[in-house]
């Protein structure tokens, strides 16, 4: 399996139900429309399991791309991920995107 993984924080604004509103109805049924990716699923933070203190991030999104050549070579170059993308940009800030394979 070859994983992205976006973890991040929302932008000083933007409200988690705004958000997640827009995931919802915008994020979601677009990126799991894209015949490359098998399976795509955004988790809000709740909390620390160990430790104190509030997490670093607010959000993790794991996509499950098979075959992440063609995603990254063909799929986000083209419209639709683009524009989500762009509409992306606008609730996260500075989000950390890294690609994985499992193990």
């Amino acid at each position: 399996m070859a994983a992205i993984i976006l973890t991040y924080r929302l932008k000083e604004g933007v409200t988690p139900d705004h958000f997640e509103n827009w995931v919802a109805k915008v994020d979601q049924p677009t990126m799991r429309g894209i015949a490359r990716v098998k399976s795509f699923d955004t988790f809000r933070i709740t909390g620390l399991l160990m430790g104190e203190g509030e997490p670093s991030i607010h959000y993790v999104e794991v996509f499950d791309v098979p075959d992440i050549g063609g995603f990254t070579g063909e799929d986000m170059a083209g419209a639709t991920v683009q524009s989500v993308i762009g509409e992306f940009m606008g609730f996260a800030d500075a989000p950390e995107i890294m690609l994985a394979e499992k193990l």
